[in-house]
């Protein structure tokens, strides 16, 4: 079982590239892993945290295996911790 992160290559705020970090193991050790980062847990959304570019070694030094992102999002299904947004309402976003 592992953390795994992708290639900082999502934008975000500030003109920021991120990263996500996921577990294909549990939450629990998903969630003590960005602890052990220092991460804010506001950083987490449904099933991964997003990373900033500038802790993507970091989290390479504390363990984590560099995947593609295709490859984390497989491993993230067959863990079944995958968790999907909710259907928008009304059809509007």
């Amino acid at each position: 079982m592992s953390v795994l992160i992708d290639s900082a290559v999502w934008p975000g705020p500030r003109g920021l590239l991120f990263a996500h970090l996921v577990s294909d193991s549990s939450f629990d050790e998903l969630h003590a892993f960005a602890r052990a980062m220092g991460v804010d847990p506001r950083a987490f959304d449904r099933d991964h945290y997003d990373i900033p570019g500038h802790l993507h070694a970091r989290a390479l030094e504390l363990g984590a295996e560099h995947v593609t992102g295709r490859e984390l999002v497989t491993r993230l299904r067959a863990a079944g911790l995958r968790r999907r947004k909710a259907p928008r309402v009304g059809g509007r976003p």
